[in-house]
């Protein structure tokens, strides 16, 4: 049966019908109760085992109920029941890609002249040095100093001095930095109004809010370590964040990849004091070489 001709269908039912208060709280009302009811079908199962002969069918009724409620909160806020099912899809393949899905390869400055576009190779080392009693960390690529000499910027020490590590990170896997653009020295000059919104101040706030976002996120939990996902709230909020620039065609997978893999390079100039990142922005990577002994 097609999606819509059941909501059409089930509504035919609705006995609470109208937009108001009371007509939208009767669905969420009735969702509540209905996973009550799956629950309590399963702790029979849990209980009886194969006694409770009854599961199978019993457990069809209440999703039958389930879908018949969601149907008829869909139709209460105007929404076809198709369109939510075929969103749930492209969020479900965006956070769970099917194995053999190919992620996007094109980055975003393809088409601007080389000395624009983001370095395709670039290494860069992280050198700690201790000045003033503070640890301080300032990176070299081809060998020449970029960007300013870092401090943890804090009363107490927490190491965000290394936290380059992300924006480089994100050019690396994303193809999108506005702070890496500016330490590279690649802004895309040839079109200033994509210059100043995309490669220069507020773009720039937003990337620094979104490492600064996932830092305090993952100084709860060890840094990362360990972890294989991301809550779904982390990563809806930064994607909300970057709703509005072009490296919003990146999908929360790609972000959730992204930001696990600049804390392995984080926590790794972390513990050895520096060390040099290897970007290939073709092979979408970034790699950790510790310094020399």
């Amino acid at each position: 049966m097609d999606l819509d001709d059941y909501q059409h269908q089930a509504n035919l039912t609705d006995q609470r019908p109208g937009t108001d208060d009371a007509a939208l709280v009767f669905p969420l009302m009735g969702l509540s109760s209905e996973v009550g009811s799956l629950l309590n079908q399963y702790k029979k199962r849990v209980r009886d085992g194969d006694a409770h002969a009854l599961f199978s069918e019993r457990i069809a009724e209440e999703l039958g109920d389930v879908l018949w409620y969601v149907s008829n909160l869909a139709a209460k806020l105007g929404l076809s029941l198709t369109d939510v099912a075929n969103l749930n899809l492209r969020r479900v393949g965006e956070r769970w890609p099917v194995a053999g899905d190919v992620t996007p390869s094109r980055l975003l400055d393809e088409t601007f002249p080389p000395g624009e576009q983001l370095p395709r190779l670039a290494s860069v080392r992280f050198v700690e040095t201790l000045e003033g009693g503070r640890a301080r960390v300032r990176l070299e690529w081809d060998g020449n100093p970029v960007g300013n000499a870092l401090s943890d910027m804090a009363w107490e020490g927490d190491d965000y001095r290394d936290h380059d590590a992300f924006h480089l990170t994100y050019a690396a896997m994303l193809g999108w930095s506005p702070i890496s653009r500016s330490l590279f020295g690649c802004q895309r000059s040839t079109d200033e109004e994509l210059r100043e919104i995309e490669d220069s101040g507020r773009a720039k706030v937003v990337e620094e809010a979104i490492s600064i976002l996932a830092f305090e996120y993952a100084r709860k939990q060890r840094f990362l370590e360990g972890v294989d996902h991301l809550d779904f709230s982390l990563l809806r909020m930064i994607f909300d964040m970057v709703s509005g620039y072009e490296v919003r065609i990146r999908t929360v997978r790609e972000w959730e990849q992204d930001i696990l893999r600049s804390f392995k390079v984080w926590r790794d100039l972390r513990t050895h004091h520096g060390g040099t990142l290897e970007l290939d922005l073709a092979a979408r990577s970034v790699d950790y070489t510790p310094p020399p002994a």
